[in-house]
């Protein structure tokens, strides 16, 4: 697949499809013991990747829909709402009374790492093909599909296919190491591929360290052999490592104390998919998106309140 920009824009939509639900991150400066309870700052947001993206590319100022899963209960209500008083079309989102809202809980160390995770994804489940082939109007709608693998695989075909259809380049998350590989028959069909280091080993059956920048270039060119457009590579406080069939480079990760790591990865997403949709060049979307990623570093909560593209371009100093 080339990387050029070769389909119609309509009005810069974008279309995301993928996980909704409520993280809870706790971060503690001693280690947890077994069988007690330990001190620590605990903190609820909604997020799940797909919202996260979403209410990140709306706070850009882009069009943005939702098609996602949340349960029958208040909490799958206030969720929504939430999402769309920050400028998202949630209209296309499910409720099931199958399961419950999906939620995220996460345990952090003192330094602002992830010691340990635990999710409860069970709701995406409820995300059938039929229910993606009820929305092709919204494929033909939409210059980018934005998915994360958190959709089942039998789904994640149809909205290939659906994409495929109308034309509508596919942006896709490999999201964890354990989902990761939902995503490798679909390589050839992906403009956009974003992993970290443990998923692009397993998207390209390699190994590497995150500090191996040359590794994680390398994967990253495998990915391109294998038909993706674009690939970019996180490889945590060495930064981000990205290819296409034209160029490849690393940009260096912005100095920044962490606070919490929870949606850094889906900001990257949300300023990338910005910077292709305003025809900006791979490398300075790049650099859009580690800005992005940096400054949500810094605060307490999956999403920055007050994200505006001045924000991250006042942050961009690499």
């Amino acid at each position: 697949m080339s990387f050029q920009n070769d389909f119609q824009a309509s009005e810069n939509h974008v279309l995301v499809i993928g996980a909704s639900g409520l993280d809870i991150v706790g971060r503690s400066s001693t280690l947890p013991e077994p069988g007690t309870s330990t001190p620590a700052q605990v903190r609820p947001s909604f997020g799940g990747v797909a919202r996260n993206v979403a209410e990140n590319l709306a706070k850009l100022g882009l069009p943005v829909s939702l098609i996602s899963v949340v349960g029958q209960g208040e909490f799958g209500k206030h969720l929504l709402d939430f999402t769309k008083a920050q400028g998202v079309n949630i209209s296309p989102c499910l409720r099931t009374a199958e399961f419950n809202t999906s939620s995220y809980l996460a345990v952090l160390t003192n330094k602002g790492e992830l010691q340990f995770a635990l999710d409860d994804m069970r709701a995406i489940s409820a995300l059938k093909p039929e229910y993606i082939r009820k929305h092709a109007e919204l494929f033909k709608q939409s210059d980018f599909v934005f998915i994360d693998s958190n959709i089942p695989a039998p789904t994640l075909k149809t909205v290939f296919h659906q994409a495929r259809l109308a034309k509508t380049p596919v942006c896709a998350d490999a999201t964890s190491n354990k989902l990761a590989s939902r995503l490798i028959p679909f390589l050839d069909k992906i403009f956009l591929l974003t992993a970290n280091a443990a998923e692009a080993a397993v998207l390209t059956n390699t190994t590497f360290a995150n500090n191996d920048r040359l590794g994680a270039l390398n994967a990253a060119r495998l990915l391109i052999n294998r038909g993706v457009g674009a690939a970019v590579i996180s490889i945590a406080e060495f930064g981000v490592c990205y290819a296409t069939s034209e160029t490849s480079g690393h940009i260096p990760a912005i100095k920044t104390k962490i606070i919490d790591p929870t949606g850094a990865g889906d900001a990257l997403n949300a300023a990338l998919i910005f910077g292709l949709v305003n025809e900006m060049p791979i490398d300075e979307a790049v650099r859009l998106g580690v800005s992005a990623a940096s400054l949500t570093l810094k605060i307490r909560g999956s999403v920055i309140p007050d994200l505006t593209l001045e924000k991250i371009y006042d942050q961009l100093y690499i």
